[in-house]
C-alpha cells in the first residue's frame, strides 16, 4: 500500500516510471509514455488504488514536447510542407470527414444526434465537450469516446509503424544542445502558454511553447534540440496523465458504445492511410509520415510517435494541426446545418 501520508499522485509517478522502464527495456515504440499509460491503468482498474492526476504533469509534459516539436522546425523542412500545402489541406479535410462513418454508426446504436456527432469528431477530448455541452450531447458518452479514441491510437500506431517499418530513416534533425537558447525559450514559451490559455485556445500547453521554439528556430536557423531525457520526462508526463481518465468503471460504462467507438476508430484509421498513399502518389512526401500525420490520435502523441521513428516532424505537426483546426472550426457550423436540414 502507498504511504498514505503522503498524496496519491507520487504513487501515480512512481507506478508511471516503473511502467516506462519495463516498456523502455523491452523495446517498445514511445515506451515512456505507453509504458506508464498502461501501468497505471492496470493499477486503477485491478486494484482498490484509484492513482490521481500529477498536479499539472500533463501541461508540463506537453510544455517539454511543444518545445521539443518546435525545434524540428528548419526552413528547408518548412519550404517542403508549404511547396504541398494544397495536398495537406485536402488530407487533413479528407481524415476530417472520414468521422462522418462514426457518426453513422453512433446513430444507428440509438445514440442522439448530438453525442454521435461531437463523440466522433476527431478533436481534442476537453474542445469536443465543450461544443458538445452548447448543443445538447450527453457529456460522459462524448468524453468517454474521445479518451478511448486517442487511448486506441496511442497504443496501436505506434506498436505497428514499427513492426512494419523499424527505425525509420533519420530526416535532418535537430542535434546539438544550446543551453543559452533554451534559457530564452523555456520562459518565453510559458508566457505565451498562459496567455493562450487565458485566450481559452485549445491545447495551450503544446501549441503556445510549439509556436515559440519553432518561430525561434526558424528565425535563427538553430538546428538544435532538447536534452537526453527530456522527452522521455514529456512521455512519461502525458502518458500518466491520459491514464488516470480510465478505471473500471469507464470500461464497464456502455461497453457496446465503446465498442463502437473502436470500430470507428479502426476505420478511420483505415481511411487515413489509404488516403495518405494516394497523396504520396501525387507528391514527394514521405508516405510513412503522411500516414502518421493523418492519423486520429493527439498532436503531441503523433509528433513524438514521429520523432521516435525519425520521420518528418513538422510534416506529421502540420497535418495534424490543420486536422484540429477544421474540427474546431468546421464541426459545430456543420452539426447546426445538419439538424436545421434534417428538421
Amino acid at each position: 500500500m502507498p504511504d498514505r501520508s503522503l498524496p496519491l499522485f507520487w504513487a501515480t509517478g512512481l507506478v508511471g516510471l516503473t511502467g516506462g522502464f519495463i516498456a523502455s527495456q523491452v523495446g517498445w515504440p514511445l515506451p515512456w509514455m505507453v509504458g506508464s499509460l498502461l501501468a497505471i491503468i492496470a493499477v486503477r482498474c485491478l486494484t482498490p488504488w484509484q492513482l490521481s492526476e500529477i498536479p499539472n504533469g500533463r501541461k508540463c509534459g506537453q510544455w517539454v514536447i511543444g518545445i521539443g516539436i518546435g525545434l524540428h522546425f528548419t526552413p528547408e523542412v518548412i519550404e517542403q510542407v508549404a511547396g504541398h500545402f494544397g495536398l495537406i489541406f485536402f488530407g487533413a479535410l479528407l481524415t476530417t470527414l472520414s468521422s462522418v462513418f462514426g457518426v453513422w454508426l453512433l446513430r444507428r446504436a440509438g445514440e442522439d444526434r448530438a453525442t454521435a456527432f461531437f463523440a466522433s469528431m476527431p478533436g481534442g477530448s476537453g474542445e469536443m465537450v465543450n461544443l458538445g455541452a452548447r448543443n445538447g450531447a450527453l457529456l460522459s458518452q462524448v468524453a468517454a469516446a474521445q479518451s478511448l479514441r486517442v487511448l486506441a491510437v496511442v497504443l496501436c500506431v505506434p506498436a505497428l509503424f514499427k513492426l512494419l517499418l523499424g527505425n525509420g530513416v533519420a530526416l535532418d534533425h535537430a542535434g546539438s544542445v544550446s543551453w543559452g537558447w533554451l534559457a530564452l525559450i523555456a520562459p518565453l514559451s510559458i508566457g505565451v502558454a498562459l496567455l493562450w490559455q487565458r485566450l481559452r485556445q485549445p491545447n495551450p500547453w503544446l501549441f503556445g511553447p510549439l509556436l515559440v521554439a519553432a518561430s525561434i528556430s526558424l528565425a535563427g536557423d538553430l538546428r538544435i534540440g532538447l536534452p537526453n531525457g527530456a522527452s522521455q520526462i514529456g512521455q512519461w508526463l502525458i502518458g500518466s496523465g491520459l491514464a488516470c481518465h480510465f478505471n473500471r468503471a469507464f470500461f464497464r460504462r456502455a461497453p457496446a458504445f465503446l465498442v463502437r467507438t473502436l470500430m470507428a476508430t479502426a476505420l478511420c484509421m483505415l481511411i487515413a492511410g489509404g488516403a495518405a498513399w494516394v497523396l504520396s502518389l501525387f507528391s514527394h512526401l514521405d508516405l510513412r509520415s503522411l500516414t502518421l500525420g493523418m492519423m486520429p490520435g493527439g498532436i503531441a502523441e503523433m509528433s513524438l510517435t514521429a520523432e521516435t521513428l525519425q520521420l518528418s516532424v513538422p510534416l506529421v505537426t502540420a497535418l495534424q494541426v490543420m486536422r484540429l483546426l477544421f474540427v474546431l472550426f468546421l464541426a459545430e457550423p456543420m452539426f447546426r446545418y445538419w439538424v436545421r436540414t434534417r428538421g
